[in-house]
This record gives structure tokens, C-alpha cells and sequence, in this order.
């Protein structure tokens, strides 16, 4: 099952992907099912289950002409990223400071604003007068769905709704500046996320995905999800040792080497760019870039 969030009449709605991607699939408002993508989280496993049932049941709108946004366009809870949880990307960050890399322990794990996401589709305008090196970071993100308490990391995945792409913006002067991550990666409206939410039942092994990021079409992040140090399980049992998960909480899992302050000379996001992410069998990103009128 694939779930997204579409404007409908001006208001926000649940709707489902179609098994070929071309339509959205708005139920019915009766007063009885979910109406949102954070009311069917809520609901628990059991009404995913209906709702997987009924997925067929309602108004179809072809993609082509919908307004999609984020899955969880104002994410109620918690925003959590990892840094350098791809080898190649922390051999890259550590080669830029000139020192020799050290493969963290334990998961290195930060907070974005929830004011950050984006929708899937639509121009990202980003502040020139704050910085002018933002930079791309294609990654897994992962929703959850269940309340996670000090889970064992064999229990993970009961605790997991589903998967999807985000683009982690990061400002990388921001970033050097006050040396750490939260300010650098929390502009407003920075994160494209989506397309939509597929679940965990349609995801065979999230640690098996092609993942890619492509800016004006060349190809600059190019690998997969079995490269990250730290793993869905271990993430997010580390986490929950920590901080209590609840339904819809989103983790963003890291990016792999090809960014472009590693590059060089280094490269950053301009007005009019072109970005795209795909993550296997997830969908894909589709932003251009802006210079934001604030």
C-alpha cells in the first residue's frame, strides 16, 4: 500500500496510490475512516488493514494532475536525521577536514524543525541571505507507526509503517559556523519528502534499495541502502533506549558520498537547478530550486 497527502478543494487528504502510479485514490469522506495520513497512523494496524482492503474505493485523480504533498506535510512529532551513516560519505567529510576517517560506534543522531519539510514536486526556495552552499543529500526516511519504548532490535519492524524519500538540505556554512546540525538542516520548507508512503509490508529489505540523486540530470549520488553503517533495526532500537517513538515520527536515515562540498572544486544549489531523488521501489523527488522572496 502506498499512502499519500493531496490538496483537495483546498483541504488536506488521504489518498491512495494506484498499483501502476498514474492515480490517486481518494476515499470517501463518511465520517468513519481516516481522512488524513496521520489519522490512519494513528489508527493502528488493524484499520491499515481495512484501509489496504478499500485502497481500490473512491475518487480517482490522475497524478499528473494533482497536488501532492509531503506525506506528512506539518509532522506532529519528532524529526530525527543521522549524520555520516553512509562509509563512502563520512570517508568524503572526514578526506574535506583532512583527517583520516573513524567509522562511528554508535548511530550520530540529530533533530530537524518539523517547519523543514517539503512537498515532493514543487519549487524549494531557499534563503541566499542566510547561505550559499546548500547542498543535497538524497535518504531513506522511515515513518513510524507504532509506539517504540526500548524495543529490542528484533522487534523493530513491528514498529515500522513504512518508507519513503527525502532530500536533507543541509547549508553547509551554517553547518561550520555554529558547528552542529540542527540549523544548517531546519530552513523552512528545505526537505522535499515523499512522494508518498509505501509500507513496510511492500518493502522486502530496506537495507537492499538503490538510491540516487541526479542535479540537472547527472547523475551525482549513486548507491544503496546496504551501505549505511547503522541499519533501520539498530537506529531505531538505539533511539528508543533514548526517547520514546510514536506514530508518525520520521527518521531520516543518511546519504551516501556524492555531495557537493566533497566535490572539486565544491558545488552548491543554485536558483533554477534541477533535483531529483529516487530511492528503489519508493518513488522519486522531483524539485527545483528557488531564491526565496523573504
Amino acid at each position: 500500500m502506498r499512502v499519500a497527502t493531496v490538496r483537495l478543494a483546498g483541504r488536506e487528504r488521504l489518498a491512495f496510490v494506484s498499483e501502476d502510479h498514474g492515480h490517486l485514490v481518494v476515499p470517501e469522506d463518511d465520517g468513519t475512516q481516516p481522512r488524513t495520513v496521520p489519522e490512519l497512523i494513528q489508527a493502528g494496524p488493524d484499520l491499515w488493514r481495512e484501509a489496504q482492503r478499500k485502497a481500490g474505493e473512491g475518487h480517482r485523480i490522475p497524478i499528473s494532475e494533482a497536488e501532492l504533498l509531503a506525506p506528512l506535510p506539518r509532522p506532529e512529532k519528532n524529526l530525527f536525521a543521522l549524520g555520516l551513516n553512509y562509509t563512502d560519505h563520512g570517508e568524503e567529510a572526514y578526506q574535506k577536514a583532512g583527517r583520516p576517517y573513524r567509522r562511528p560506534k554508535h548511530p550520530v543522531v540529530f533533530t530537524k524543525d518539523r517547519a523543514s519539510v517539503a512537498g515532493p514536486h514543487g519549487p524549494i526556495a531557499l534563503d541566499y541571505s542566510l547561505s550559499h552552499e546548500f547542498d543535497w543529500e538524497v535518504e531513506l526516511a522511515v515513518v513510524i507507526g507504532r509506539h517504540a519504548r526500548k524495543v529490542a532490535e528484533s522487534e523493530v519492524f513491528e514498529h515500522v509503517f513504512g518508507y519513503c524519500v527525502a532530500n536533507d538540505i543541509t547549508a553547509r556554512d551554517l553547518q561550520t559556523r555554529h558547528k552542529q546540525y540542527y540549523l544548517s538542516k531546519s530552513l523552512a520548507a528545505s526537505c522535499p519528502l515523499g512522494p508518498w508512503i509505501t509500507t513496510a509490508d511492500e518493502v522486502r529489505d530496506p537495507h537492499d534499495l538503490a538510491i540516487t540523486l541526479t542535479l540537472n540530470g547527472e547523475a551525482r549520488q549513486t548507491s544503496c541502502t546496504s551501505q549505511m553503517v547503522f541499519g533501520v533495526a539498530r537506529t531505531i532500537a538505539e533511539i528508543s533506549r533514548i526517547v520514546p517513538l510514536e506514530p508518525g515520527d520520521i527518521i531520516l536515515t543518511g546519504t551516501p558520498a556524492g555531495t557537493g562540498f566533497a566535490a572539486q572544486p565544491p558545488r552548491y544549489l543554485k536558483p533554477g537547478d534541477s533535483v531529483e531523488c529516487s530511492i528503489e521501489g519508493l518513488g522519486t523527488l522531483s524539485n527545483r530550486i528557488a531564491a526565496s522572496d523573504l
